[in-house]
């Protein structure tokens, strides 16, 4: 395990390196904006600002977080979209890399959220083809790593991570997806007031956390998040059986009960909601959680679920037709 924590650590400096080879898979023009600031500037908050953020409140409303000046790191111009790569930070030592890809030659464009769940991450949006993918239809991505993973791995001991604190990565996670809205809502160049999340595994169940609490949130597509955390945490392989224990302790299943999707679910009644389940592979998500994570949906959600690779692939997976629901409810919800 410390190999791979080490690992993630590190894909910060390997995202720089990647971004330049992506560079020249297709014809693209590239502006180096990254600042002159000695790196210990870098990741440091305002001294004279100070934050107040609640992490008992999965809204940030009665928090008082407080944004540096974004600090640029690459911009990509392709043909079909806009690539920027930025650092944001409002919280003290936990400086995000947020990348904002945006379709070419449309103005104020609706805004997708994509949050993968560990481990995964947000370098996949240095991939021009997924670029193109994801804004073809004139729509904006805009990405960035969960707490506690990737490039923000650090500053813990090695024993913690993820799942040993679920509740804080949660939680903290929720809260940065309010304030990248706040972000694009400030900037003014976004529709941000009709946005949408896609989430993944992880992923997934912070994005149906931000929709409970986030009006701005229009639509809401998860694939196999995690949830129903007693099923979830006893089964589920991301857990190492050596710690499952602990994490089946009362005091670890209470403190996170509020935090569970089959409790936020029935509350999405407004918020047009998209359940994908893939029941073939329960290695992250086991098939108990999956049960009873559709089991609690709202009448007005939507599930499917798919069978096989082959479905999967047929239905979702090819050509960007896993988009095609929530860019669909996307232009539906904004006004004419």
């Amino acid at each position: 395990m410390f190999s791979s924590r080490f690992l993630l650590a590190s894909l910060f400096v390997l995202s720089f390196q990647q971004s330049a080879l992506c560079q020249r898979q297709d014809t693209a023009q590239s502006v180096d904006s990254r600042t002159q600031q000695p790196p210990h500037v870098i990741g440091l908050l305002d001294p004279s600002l100070s934050s107040v953020e609640h992490w008992d409140k999965l809204s940030i409303q009665g928090s008082d977080l407080h944004p540096n000046p974004p600090i640029p790191g690459q911009t990509d111009i392709f043909p079909e979209f806009k690539r920027d790569l930025l650092r944001v930070q409002w919280r003290d030592g936990d400086p995000i890399d947020l990348y904002i890809v945006r379709p070419a030659g449309i103005s104020r464009p609706p805004v997708i959220l994509y949050l993968y769940g560990y481990p995964g991450e947000a370098v996949r949006f240095l991939d021009p083809n997924f670029c193109k993918t994801v804004t073809k239809n004139g729509f904006a991505a805009v990405g960035f790593s969960s707490m506690l993973t990737g490039q923000r791995y650090h500053d813990v001991p090695m024993k913690q991570w993820f799942v040993s604190d679920l509740e804080h990565a949660l939680v903290g996670t929720t809260h940065d997806v309010q304030m990248v809205l706040n972000y694009l809502e400030e900037r003014g160049d976004f529709d941000s007031a009709h946005a949408g999340v896609f989430g993944e595994g992880s992923g997934g169940t912070i994005a149906l956390l931000a929709a409970s609490v986030d009006p701005r949130i229009k639509a809401v597509d998860v694939l196999n998040p995690w949830g129903d955390w007693p099923s979830w945490l006893a089964a589920s392989r991301i857990v190492p059986d050596r710690e499952r224990p602990d994490y089946l302790a009362p005091a670890f299943l209470k403190s996170i009960a509020l935090l569970d999707p089959v409790h936020v679910l029935p509350r999405l009644s407004r918020t047009p909601l998209r359940l994908q389940q893939t029941t073939w592979d329960s290695r992250s998500t086991p098939a108990i959680s999956k049960d009873l994570m559709a089991a609690a949906l709202p009448s007005t959600a939507r599930l499917v679920r798919y069978t096989d690779v082959t479905e999967y692939t047929e239905k979702a997976g090819s050509n960007g037709r896993m988009l095609d629901w929530i860019e669909g409810i996307l232009s539906d919800t904004r006004p004419r």
